[in-house]
């Protein structure tokens, strides 16, 4: 009987080199996977100004526009259909000149009818008047009673009134035919025409619109927090659109009532028609009262700001470690291109101007200096606002 076979051959040991290659391989997979180590963060070249104080020259200015004091708008006293109109718009009328006409000749046959009653209410008085002589003659010779002679001196009366009446009718009714013509009763320039010939027109209703001669006014709305500095009287330099030229004027009137839908309050100034620019021109105007000039204060460009919350704020460079911090900062009112600041900041400071939107607190910065320029910083010019 043969002997059996073993089970199982021995393992051969692995080499000490096989096992030094296991391990290497096994720690590069494990570099491979690790975290890389994160990026340095860029060095960013920033523009940079000094903070100081400034002279504010702040004068706001208003859109305007060039009105008349006083503006009529005329019309027919009567109503009727309109034949002819010989008023223009932009046209210069004076006193007394035809403006336009009405078929006058319903209200002529009404003249000629009221004309007509008066001869007859006249003869009626004649009459009466006749009789009275003859019943006074009578009465004196005791020929009629008095009763008699009264009933007569009433019957004259009634007919002295019936007369009166008859001659006011005629007044009227030819007033009323003078009034189928519209004349000027100013002199001055046609701003407007709200009819046409042919359109039948009521009494009253507006034909044409004229601006009077005289002082011109200057309107222009400013809002509420400023209307309360503006007092009548106080000057107001106004600017002309086209020529620059400048016109000295004062507030003649402050709108007692904001307006309901913008809510700002109208203010009309008044200046010299000698030196007026045409109406419905376009000027600028800007109210003394409303100046600032010569106010010490902080500005700085409008691209030194960005948002913080609920507020604004600035970056303020730290010059010993050329990093950046967040400042907080009160923008009191703007000077032109410039932010007037009320708090926050102190001349001396050295301040961000530019790409204040990519930094972070604590980032490291560098100081941009231009082609040619070995400054690092400069202050901002000052702004000045027409």
């Amino acid at each position: 009987m043969a002997a059996a076979a073993p089970l199982s051959a021995p393992r051969p040991r692995p080499a000490p080199g096989g096992r030094l290659l296991c391990v290497l391989a096994l720690a590069a997979l494990a570099a491979g996977c690790s975290r890389p180590p994160p990026a340095e963060e860029p060095v960013r070249a920033v523009k940079i100004m000094t903070v100081g104080t400034g002279a504010m020259d702040a004068s706001p200015e208003f859109s305007a526009d060039v009105r008349a004091r006083v503006e009529s708008r005329l019309g027919f006293r009567v109503a009727g259909k309109i034949v002819r109109r010989q008023a223009e718009l932009g046209q210069h009328v004076e006193r007394g000149q035809v403006l336009a006409q009405l078929d006058p000749q319903d209200y002529r046959l009404a003249a000629e009818a009221a004309r007509a009653q008066a001869v007859a209410a006249q003869t009626q008085r004649d009459l009466a008047a006749a009789d009275l002589r003859r019943y006074r003659e009578l009465r004196e010779q005791n020929f009629i009673s008095g009763a008699e002679l009264d009933r007569r001196e009433a019957t004259y009366r009634s007919a002295q009134a019936q007369l009166d009446q008859a001659q006011a009718q005629v007044a009227s009714q030819g007033n009323q035919a003078s009034y189928t013509t519209l004349v000027a009763d100013v002199a001055g320039v046609v701003t407007g025409i709200d009819a046409e010939p042919g359109q039948v027109v009521s009494a009253g209703a507006p034909v044409v619109r004229i601006a009077q001669d005289g002082p011109r006014d200057v309107v222009f709305a400013v809002p509420e927090d400023r209307a309360g500095a503006l007092r009548l009287g106080s000057p107001v330099k106004v600017r002309g659109w086209a020529d620059d030229r400048e016109i000295e004027g004062t507030v003649r009137e402050v709108a007692a009532s904001a307006d309901p839908v913008t809510r700002t309050y109208t203010i009309k100034v008044g200046i010299d028609a000698a030196g007026a620019p045409a109406l419905g021109a376009t000027v600028y105007a800007r109210p003394q009262a409303l100046a600032h000039g010569g106010v010490p204060v902080i500005k700085l460009p409008t691209s030194a700001l960005r948002q913080e919350g609920a507020g604004s704020a600035v970056w303020v460079l730290d010059t010993a470690a050329m990093t950046v911090r967040s400042q907080p900062v009160q923008v009191a009112t703007a000077d032109g291109n410039e932010a007037v600041i009320a708090a926050g900041l102190v001349p001396g400071q050295q301040v961000v101007t530019a790409g204040v939107h990519v930094l972070t607190p604590g980032q490291k910065v560098t100081v941009f200096k231009e082609k040619g320029s070995s400054a690092a910083a400069a202050p901002a010019p000052a702004a000045r606002s027409r």
